[in-house]
């Protein structure tokens, strides 16, 4: 279902049914279940990097509370759970967003299962979506949490909620999300919820490891598309030119990223750009390399898994990518991303990782927000097209110079390691 028709099934359809889900809440709602949280269902459906920006608050979830944790995603999207070890794939529940009668055959089946599965608590990381203030209200669950409006104007989305947690803007979406799970630890009601401090260090996320198997098979498929790759001397640089379709005005022009390209292999001899990307990507990337002609910038899009990528960005040195799920992905990683940022804003989104978040700080940025459910009227990202290629280059050059500066210290069956 297009991005259009999904907004406006959320206003016209969403609103009067969050209206009367309210009152049907008031007249037979019932808070079953038990004293504490024991079974917690948690509900981000529509972005990709969500599931990596929101695992310090799972964790922390099932690790004070000892709860049983569950996720609801849309489910094409499901493959990005599965980088953050932190949900069994059987406690994750899917829902299919291609066609409306689909969406509302998986929604029924949803809430069939949720009371079947006895979840007793679930928490909405969604930003004022209706749609899933509505699956949070009809759940049968003893407590609900999630965003509540309060004075806001033009969020309405019922009343629904056990667990009104306050929305700041002003603060990166993992503590938001942290939020949410301190209401649940609150030893009272409060209104709102939740006032406690979240720390920097309450949202950082441990490096994973990657097996040297993984390593060796993502350097096998790095050879397919450049067979003259030589691990113990090439420096691979990822491009990522893609966003996803809820926000376009995200994009850095194509143009901006081949020109990249083309000044990173012209600058060092050692240096492998990969243009990255899915497999509807693919021949896209391969447009872009043929254009650009240069025998070290090649098409890797549509080469692996998505739960592979972690390998790719564990064998590479620098990630140039827009603000898009890559961006977040590669926070569980070594890797340094320099992450391009227009209509939204790093001190809510940034990666959690290590990164760089390079951004024209515009009087009229961030023009995407809570406020307005994410749609932008801009049809003109100047934001993004004040990013030039050669400051993006400037921040590529820093990590990749640091890195001929190093020594060698381990040198071993053609892998470079510091």
């Amino acid at each position: 279902m297009q991005l259009k028709t999904m907004r406006r099934v959320d206003y016209w359809i969403g609103i009067p049914l969050c209206f009367l889900c309210t009152q049907l809440l008031r007249l037979f709602g019932r808070n079953g279940g038990p004293e504490k949280p024991r079974r917690i269902l948690f509900m981000e459906l529509s972005e990709m990097g969500s599931a990596v920006i929101a695992s310090p608050a799972m964790q922390k979830a099932r690790d004070a509370l000892g709860a049983e944790i569950f996720f609801l995603i849309f489910e094409r999207n499901v493959d990005s759970l599965r980088l953050v070890p932190i949900v069994p794939d059987a406690n994750v529940i899917t829902i299919r967003e291609t066609a409306l009668w689909a969406l509302v055959f998986d929604s029924l089946r949803f809430l069939r299962w949720a009371r079947r599965a006895k979840i007793d608590t679930v928490v909405d990381f969604e930003l004022f979506s209706r749609y899933s203030a509505l699956l949070n209200g009809l759940s049968g669950a003893r407590r609900r949490v999630g965003f509540h409006r309060f004075h806001s104007e033009g969020l309405y989305r019922g009343e629904m909620l056990t667990h009104r947690v306050t929305y700041n803007g002003h603060i990166h979406m993992a503590k938001n999300f942290i939020a949410m799970v301190n209401a649940l630890l609150a030893s009272g009601p409060e209104v709102p919820y939740s006032r406690t401090f979240i720390s920097d260090e309450e949202i950082r996320l441990p490096i994973q490891g990657v097996a040297e198997r993984a390593k060796e098979e993502m350097r096998g498929l790095v050879w397919q598309v450049y067979p003259d790759y030589r691990p113990d001397y090439h420096r691979i640089v990822l491009i990522n030119p893609n966003s996803s379709e809820l926000l376009p005005q995200r994009r850095w022009d194509r143009e901006n990223f081949g020109a990249l390209a083309t000044m990173v292999v012209q600058e060092w001899d050692d240096v492998l750009v990969l243009i990255t990307g899915s497999p509807a990507e693919r021949e896209e990337a391969r447009q872009m390399a043929r254009s650009l002609d240069h025998p070290r910038i090649v098409s890797f899009a549509g080469m692996h898994k998505l739960e592979a990528i972690t390998a790719l960005y564990h064998i590479s040195s620098v990630l140039v990518t827009n603000d898009s799920g890559p961006a977040h992905f590669s926070a569980i990683t070594p890797i340094r991303s320099i992450v391009l940022f227009g209509p939204e804003t790093p001190r809510l989104y940034g990666s959690l990782g290590n990164t760089e978040s390079i951004t024209a700080e515009l009087s009229c940025s961030p023009c995407v927000t809570a406020a307005n459910q994410k749609n932008s009227a801009c049809n003109d990202p100047v934001c993004m097209r004040m990013i030039t290629p050669e400051r993006v280059l400037e921040s590529i050059r820093a990590v990749l110079d640091s890195e001929a500066e190093k020594p060698y210290l381990v040198h071993i069956a053609g892998v470079r390691d510091w």
